[in-house]
């Protein structure tokens, strides 16, 4: 199936860019436009595509709150990934929270871009490439700590789906955690399932920042 693809940018130049781009990979087609964040929501209700790639910063309507009302609309099943100058923007952080899947520098090569639009179409990757699970730990660090009612609902997951839920927030994939954890991965793609139903998020980007949030990871290194 062909990945349907709106970008919303208020510089001709990365729109125009992008779609190019985006136009020459297979399976991928951009189908719309938009300059702004309010033209954003209003083409993402009209042409239903599948990945909106959001600028953070434009005129009108911001990327944060435009995402807040795309994935907020009934019934909505599109992915929003961010596009962002620097890996460390504060905003990025905010937008996650607010349900973009990831995010991606604008700086990316066409190979990055393409396989930024299918991981998150897919539903299944973490972060856009070139960036770590370092954007989530810095930011969720100066939060004012876990949320109890995000804490609480921790205890609803088995140990077992804690423990995978932990290495989501880490960063691993559905491979990675099963060689972890010594399990086929068509077991761990069984409890990923199972933690976004029982915590009501809608992928793993939501899920590592949920980690975060309740406490149940902790950022470290950095």
């Amino acid at each position: 199936m062909t990945i349907r693809v709106l970008i919303a940018d208020d510089q001709m130049m990365v729109r125009q860019g992008f779609t190019v781009l985006l136009n020459a990979e297979e399976g991928i087609e951009v189908v719309g436009q938009a300059v702004d964040g309010v033209e954003a929501v209003e083409k993402a209700d009209e042409l239903a595509p599948d990945v909106v790639l959001m600028d953070i910063r434009m005129p009108r309507l911001g990327g944060i709150d435009a995402t807040r009302r795309i994935i907020g609309a009934p019934g909505a099943t599109v992915r929003v990934l961010v596009l962002t100058t620097f890996d460390l923007d504060e905003y990025v952080y905010e937008a996650l929270r607010a349900g973009a899947s990831g995010f991606l520098l604008k700086d990316a090569s066409a190979d990055e871009l393409a396989q930024a639009v299918r991981v998150v179409a897919a539903g299944d990757a973490l972060l856009a490439p070139n960036i770590t699970k370092r954007l989530i730990a810095e930011f969720s660090r100066v939060s004012a700590g876990p949320r109890a009612p995000r804490k609480e609902r921790v205890g609803d997951l088995t140990e077992r789906e804690t423990e995978v839920l932990s290495l989501i927030a880490q960063g691993l994939s559905n491979a990675e955690i099963a060689a972890r954890l010594i399990v086929a991965e068509q077991t761990v793609k069984t409890h990923v399932s199972r933690i976004l139903v029982k915590l009501g998020l809608r992928d793993r980007t939501q899920a590592a920042v949920f980690a975060y949030e309740s406490g149940l990871v902790r950022p470290s290194g950095y």
